[in-house]
């Protein structure tokens, strides 16, 4: 099966803007039925779910639709949905939570690979807590992150290991169910409690067909802005048991399930695009049937397949251009790609190309990746993004910008 590009194109009012728009890592454009969702949610009466009345019934309805959304999206219960803001204030709020149970000299692992959104809360939490940090480095020449330095940070102290299913910076897929089962190959700990695979998904679920059973996440943290969804995320638990087993920072003393992990009341209407926009990309391959969850895992499949055509065309190119270096050369990769131009900032690139109508973004390269390969150094790098709208003209029309710099 395939993704009809123009079909999608169609259901996204945004693109009558006239330009190319390849900035899909800050978040894609939102489809005509995710804004219609939100718009309908606003101008009905609604209320926060609990009460017998039938604004909140339709508020708890709305509600609940959206934990099915992102069950549905990564194969797991609903049960284990916990909504809020953003991903990143649900990271911070986990790391908090998960902190006060952690003792001098137990341990937490992250990546070099991974946004600061995944980064910052468990080194903060860390310093706390008296809990020492350990990294996972990235192999600065294909920007991989080898599964294979996990068995030496690995131990009997360790409590969480933190990484990302795909860098957002530079398009590198991680191996996280190779390293998945080497956390839950641990012994089990004097303490009683499991040391947690947290996989941060927020790059990869627009791209990549996702089972959190398969990739062995325990933890998965999701934002639907950046597949053309509201700004919300959600964390999704592989056990929802462990919900009630974690100290509830509910403003309710008798919450339970994800509840306890949820603080005021739900953005009702930007949930109500949240399952809009699962819905969407369930529609992505119009001839995909079955479930939501198995039209998901299609159009998924299609797409990623789809994209896989594109970027390597794209790579290839970009490689072709005087005075262009791609960065990183990973094995598997989602359509994220990170370049420079030589002799230009990354700030002198985008200004050139938006001339002729490219939206690209501009990477600062202090962070992660980037940062270990001296990208702040100089001056940044460009980075793009493909969106299920992204056509090959697009892309064409980028290397045109490019190719007469």
């Amino acid at each position: 099966m395939t993704v009809d590009v123009a079909r999608v194109r169609g259901q996204v009012p945004a693109l009558g803007d006239g330009w190319v728009h390849l900035d899909a890592p800050a978040g894609m454009q939102v489809p005509e039925q995710v804004a219609t969702a939100v718009s309908s949610a606003l101008r009905a009466p609604v209320s926060p779910p609990g009460s017998v009345f039938p604004a909140s019934q339709r508020g708890g309805a709305i509600v609940d639709a959206a934990r099915r959304a992102v069950a549905d999206l990564v194969g797991a219960d609903p049960k284990g949905v916990v909504l809020g803001a953003s991903a990143a204030s649900l990271l911070e709020r986990l790391a908090d939570t998960l902190s006060s149970q952690w003792s001098l000299g137990d341990e937490v692992v992250v990546s070099r690979l991974d946004d600061r959104a995944n980064v910052l809360p468990w080194t903060r939490a860390c310093s706390r807590a008296g809990t020492a940090v350990r990294w996972a480095e990235v192999d600065i020449e294909t920007c991989e992150l080898p599964s294979w330095q996990y068995d030496d940070l690995l131990g009997e102290r360790t409590r969480v290991v933190t990484v990302t299913a795909a860098c957002g910076h530079l398009g590198t897929r991680t191996e996280i169910a190779a390293i998945a089962r080497k956390v839950h190959a641990l012994p089990a700990p004097a303490s009683g409690i499991e040391p947690l695979m947290v996989v941060d998904a927020s790059a990869a679920a627009p791209y990549l067909p996702l089972d959190l059973e398969t990739m062995g996440a325990d933890v998965m943290v999701l934002s639907a802005a950046a597949w053309g969804g509201p700004s919300v995320g959600a964390l999704v638990f592989r056990q929802p048991e462990l919900l009630d087993r974690l100290p509830a920072v509910s403003f309710d003393a008798a919450a339970r399930g994800p509840e306890r992990l949820e603080v005021g009341d739900a953005p009702v209407a930007l949930l109500a695009g949240l399952a809009a926009s699962v819905d969407h990309l369930a529609e992505l391959d119009d001839r995909a049937r079955g479930s939501r969850r198995d039209r998901v895992l299609t159009s998924m499949s299609s797409l990623r397949a789809h994209h896989d055509e594109l970027t390597t065309y794209l790579v290839q190119e970009l490689r072709y251009l005087p005075g262009v270096t791609v960065i990183g050369d990973p094995a598997r990769r989602i359509p994220t790609v990170a370049f420079v131009v030589a002799g230009r900032t990354a700030q002198e690139v985008a200004e050139r190309v938006a001339d002729r109508g490219v939206c690209v973004l501009i990477d600062p390269g202090d962070q992660g990746a980037l940062e270990v390969i001296g990208g702040a150094e100089i001056g940044g790098v460009v980075k793009i993004g493909l969106a299920h709208y992204t056509s090959r003209a697009d892309v064409n029309a980028l290397l045109e910008a490019l190719s007469r710099m």
